[in-house]
């Protein structure tokens, strides 16, 4: 089945500029969104369900925020399920639990409709560039088939293994940035404490090589006291709790990530629908007395 026209399900801050990317490459977009409403380009048609972006759909893009929404667009009569085709494919970009991810590999694979679990590393500004990291678990034979359109919105795909394994990679990375964060305002929060001036302190940090350019731009909002969402906190913390439940199944010790997780949880208070990074201010408020 060849593939023109894409249908996302989900259609927020990043889903949208991975849209733009696409039709660029001159494939047709459609969409749903449970407000009816996108993000982004006005021009992309929005359906009333996700039974109706199958039904019209060559392959469909998953970009929800986290296991719910992923279930409440699936099932129903008005459903992706619903509407879905033998043949079709989907490409599950959201960040959701394992046990998500192994369902729904189940679930559409009982319906003979191929799918992968791409979720993707990177923000809004690499989504902006077509730069994001795409994740691929599944077959080699379907990645294949959606490399082109991987290629549209990411600089290189990784193929991870099998079914889930994607989805399980991409909660290691959001916990090592998630994590690494929480360590930055820790050290933010001693500096000001200790009387090291502010400006010294951010700009210091911006000069050492043991700090991601990723973090190097939080620190940057962090002088600035201002968190433009390239990451929500709502959704960073989200995905904390998702890694720390997948490590208890594993039974894995994460003394670092959950005190990190906490700190992010607590910064969700606050500051749920800006940057994550806005954690710095919290621990500047908190602990610097600022």
């Amino acid at each position: 089945m060849s593939i023109s026209i894409i249908g996302f399900i989900g259609y927020g801050a990043m889903a949208s500029l991975m849209g733009q990317n696409l039709e660029q490459a001159g494939y047709e977009i459609i969409a749903y969104t449970p407000s009816g409403k996108g993000h982004g380009d006005a021009d992309v048609p929005m359906l009333a369900s996700p039974r109706l972006v199958a039904e019209q759909s060559d392959a469909v893009i998953l970009c929800v925020p986290d296991d719910a929404a992923e279930n409440a667009a699936l099932h129903g009569p008005d459903g992706l399920l619903a509407g879905l085709r033998e043949g079709q494919l989907v490409l599950d970009t959201s960040t959701v639990s394992p046990e998500q991810a192994d369902n729904l590999a189940t679930l559409l694979g009982e319906r003979k409709v191929e799918v992968m679990d791409t979720p993707m590393s990177g923000s809004t500004p690499e989504a902006d560039k077509g730069a994001l990291i795409m994740l691929a678990g599944g077959p080699k034979e379907t990645l294949k088939r959606a490399r082109p359109i991987l290629d549209c919105i990411g600089r290189i795909t990784l193929h991870t293994g099998p079914a889930g394994s994607a989805a399980r990679l991409k909660l290691v990375v959001n916990g090592i940035m998630g994590g690494t964060l929480n360590i930055i305002a820790e050290g933010i929060a001693y500096g000001l404490a200790a009387g090291v001036d502010r400006n010294v302190l951010f700009d210091a940090l911006q000069e050492l090589a043991v700090i991601s350019p990723h973090h190097k731009r939080k620190i940057s909002m962090g002088k600035a006291r201002k968190f433009p969402s390239q990451f929500p906190t709502r959704l960073m913390s989200k995905d904390m709790g998702l890694l720390m439940e997948a490590a208890r199944r594993c039974g894995v010790p994460m003394h670092g990530m959950a005190a990190a997780s906490q700190n992010l949880a607590a910064s969700n208070h606050y500051h749920a629908n800006e940057d994550y990074a806005a954690l710095i201010a919290k621990m500047e408020r908190d602990a610097a007395n600022r």
